[in-house]
């Protein structure tokens, strides 16, 4: 039996992080890791190949040149699940090998295999070539999470698939049904429609993203009713069917039934604790599997902490990494400094979305007086030579001291043009900075002082 001061099952963001913290402050660390690879589903079947997949798209379909030469411009006539699969594997295997130096470089163990606890400070790893049990002073538990299931909708791996199995169709469909319009359902309604695929989109609530700005909402949703995306909202699917022609039925809630040729299951994932066993660690899962912690990441083992997509709300990449280097922190009594209020949200839909800060919605209700300022990616010369005369930047700032509230922006680069807004965030800058400084030109960060521009007109006209 080997003892190690910390050791951390999962290797995706929050995990790696986690393990490189706690290997920069001198413990002995090990990280867990059930998947042949490390990464996680963020490298190996999450964020990177979706987002992979997405550039890809965008590439062969010309979509980012057809307001210039022609909605007939394509770079490849009829491209396939292959041409996408290849760019995505490409991609992977760089991200493998890049986590893997990382882990190396800073001494950490790497053991693949599954991690079970046998009581509060001891696990056991079982693999192929056999078990074998490990004990620690500190654990971070970064397992990620999983699609979740339905009764209602039997899974094949063909027609009727998770996004895990995005990939495993084998071949483009000409109609796809989208059950969910959370991001994952919304990022990948966008790419198959950008591809030309007729898609029906299925959603519960009565918009997408309702954590998004509704504006910014609006705009995704004119863009994809342009696609021709059907958006069937307020409608919940009661079962799903395969025909014998091998084409795929969806049967609503409200007796309208939905054809295709397959269908995605988007809706909610699952926390990866199965295999964890637990209760011998004694800590409870909620019925989703997510793990509570505190505001350290600490669990209700004093010594047990949990980072990442497996302790919910946001389950963005980015977001998992700053928590399990926090959780590794808190662990070894580190100093850090970190604010959950200044953590940016990137939706890579078509266009993309970014956002910091409160939206109108949440101002309103908190009866703070606020203005707004908008640019319009059309009106600035980087939007024409892009091709994107769609895309739009909005500043939501205090009416009285002026002070940044929000950025929100739908368009090319959205999630790379946040940073900007998100300085002055954070250093709680006012809507005056992005009149006063000098940007490139032409750059689309010119949008910043135009929306600055147009909300002091707003209240110079009060």
């Amino acid at each position: 039996m080997q003892n190690y001061d910390v050791i951390v099952i999962g290797s995706g963001p929050a995990g790696q992080r986690a393990s490189i913290q706690a290997a920069k402050s001198g413990k002995r660390v090990a990280v867990i890791e059930k998947l042949p690879e490390v990464g996680g589903v963020c490298i190996n079947t999450g964020t990177i190949p979706s987002k992979t997949m997405r550039e890809a798209v965008l590439h062969l379909s010309g979509y980012q040149y057809k307001s210039i030469y022609g909605v007939n411009y394509r770079v490849k006539d009829k491209i396939t699940m292959a041409d996408l699969a290849f760019r995505v594997q490409h991609v992977i295997k760089t991200e493998v090998d890049v986590a893997e130096a990382q882990l190396t470089r800073n001494g950490i163990d790497v053991m693949y295999g599954i991690a079970s606890f046998l009581d509060p400070r001891t696990v056991r790893v079982t693999s192929s070539a056999g078990t074998s049990e490990h004990k620690a002073d500190i654990f971070i538990i970064a397992t990620g999470t999983k699609p979740a299931v339905s009764p209602k909708v039997p899974l094949n791996g063909r027609s009727i698939i998770n996004s895990d199995q995005i990939l495993q169709m084998p071949d483009l469909p000409k109609t796809l049904i989208v059950v969910g319009g959370g991001v994952i359902g919304v990022e990948y309604t966008c790419m198959f429609a950008v591809l030309g695929v007729r898609v029906i989109l299925v959603e519960k609530r009565r918009r997408l993203l309702e954590f998004a700005d509704a504006e910014i909402v609006e705009a995704l949703s004119y863009h994809l009713r342009d696609h021709r995306v059907i958006m069937r909202l307020d409608e919940e699917v009661q079962s799903v069917e395969e025909t014998p022609d091998g084409k795929v039925v969806a049967n609503l809630e409200s007796n309208k039934k939905i054809p295709g040729d397959a269908l995605l299951y988007a809706v909610g994932r699952m926390g990866n604790v199965d295999e964890l066993n637990l209760p011998s660690a004694g800590i409870t899962p909620d019925s989703r599997g997510r793990i509570c912690v505190d505001g350290g990441y600490r669990t209700s083992q004093p010594h047990i902490f949990a980072a990442g997509d497996i302790i919910g709300f946001p389950s963005l990449a980015s977001v998992s990494m700053e928590q399990g280097r926090i959780a590794a922190a808190c662990a070894l009594g580190l100093p850090f400094h970190s604010n959950p209020a200044n953590y940016p949200y990137g939706i890579y839909s078509i266009p993309e979305i970014s956002f910091i800060g409160k939206t109108e919605d949440q101002l309103t209700q908190e009866d703070v007086p606020y203005e707004v300022g908008i640019a319009y990616y059309r009106e600035i010369a980087r939007g024409q030579i892009r091709g994107d005369t769609t895309g739009r930047l909005k500043l939501i700032f205090h009416r009285e001291t002026r002070e940044l509230l929000g950025v929100h922006i739908i368009g090319e680069e959205a999630a790379e043009l946040l940073h900007i807004g998100q300085a002055v965030f954070v250093l709680k800058g006012t809507v005056d900075y992005f009149v006063d400084v000098v940007f490139n030109y032409p750059t689309l960060a010119e949008c910043y002082k135009s929306a600055a521009f147009n909300g002091l007109n707003k209240l110079a006209n009060l």
